[in-house]
Order: structure tokens, then sequence, then C-alpha cells
């Protein structure tokens, strides 16, 4: 398990390090295209995440020591990265520290939140909303 403050503060770091939106966009954009995705068979309506516009799936197992293991996929690029984004914040953590993340503080440093759509920002809360959910009945 890493520290949950140094690993913050380096995905804080790697967002203040590109300059203006458009970059931080391609960045989020890359982070997505890194992610391996979903085999068709995890596709299915358990795994999509609803109260997103665009396709969204997150399959959340119970990894080694009972952290949480996050893989998802998305049909939008931006998304993706989202995904991806939130994978940074959540893989590998137990219940209880995965719960003890301010997601609205970490996106507030990062400076995404306002500059998301409104129906990005309705998605990312539910994504994770169903991380959350899935933490509590593991605790």
């Amino acid at each position: 398990m890493t520290d949950l403050t140094a690993d913050i503060d380096a995905l804080v770091d790697e967002f203040d390090f590109l300059g203006d939106w458009e970059e931080r966009y391609r960045y989020l954009i890359e982070m997505g295209q890194a992610l391996p995705g979903l085999p068709d068979a995890e596709r299915t309506d358990d795994t999509r995440v609803k109260g997103c516009v665009s396709q969204v799936w997150m399959v959340i197992d119970d990894g080694p020591d009972h952290a949480l293991e996050l893989r998802g996929d998305s049909d939008a690029h931006i998304v993706k990265g989202l995904v991806a984004l939130l994978s940074r914040l959540y893989d590998g953590r137990k219940p209880a520290e995965a719960l003890s993340i301010d997601p609205k503080e970490v996106l507030g440093r990062i400076g995404l939140a306002e500059h998301l759509s409104p129906q990005r920002s309705n998605g990312l809360a539910s994504m994770i909303k169903r991380i959350q959910t899935e933490a509590e009945s593991r605790a």
C-alpha cells in the first residue's frame, strides 16, 4: 500500500505541470488510452454505471489484502480518462482508506470540477458514488 497523501499530491502535481486546460484534457485522454479496457463479457448491465450519459462500466473486485481492485472502461475518450483518474485514486486502497478520500477536494485541487460539462460532472459523481458504495459494503 502506498501513502495516500503522497499519491494525491503526485496526481495534483502532474496536472499542475501542464499548462492550459487543453493540455490537461489531452493528458486525461492519454490516461484513458492507457487503460486496458474491459472484455465484452464484463460490459454488462450490472457493471454499467447508471447516471452517465456515456457508456461507462466499472468492475470493483476484492484484491490482495481486501484492497479494492478497480477496472473500468467507457466509450467516450474524456470519460475513459476520468475512469483512469478514479482508478489512480482508488485502485489498491483498502475500503476504509478509499472512504477517507475526499474526491471533491482532490478534483478541486486539480481544477477539474470547473472544467467539466454538467453532464460529465454528473457522470463523474455517479462513478464516485459507485466506488464509495462498494467500499462501504466491504468496510
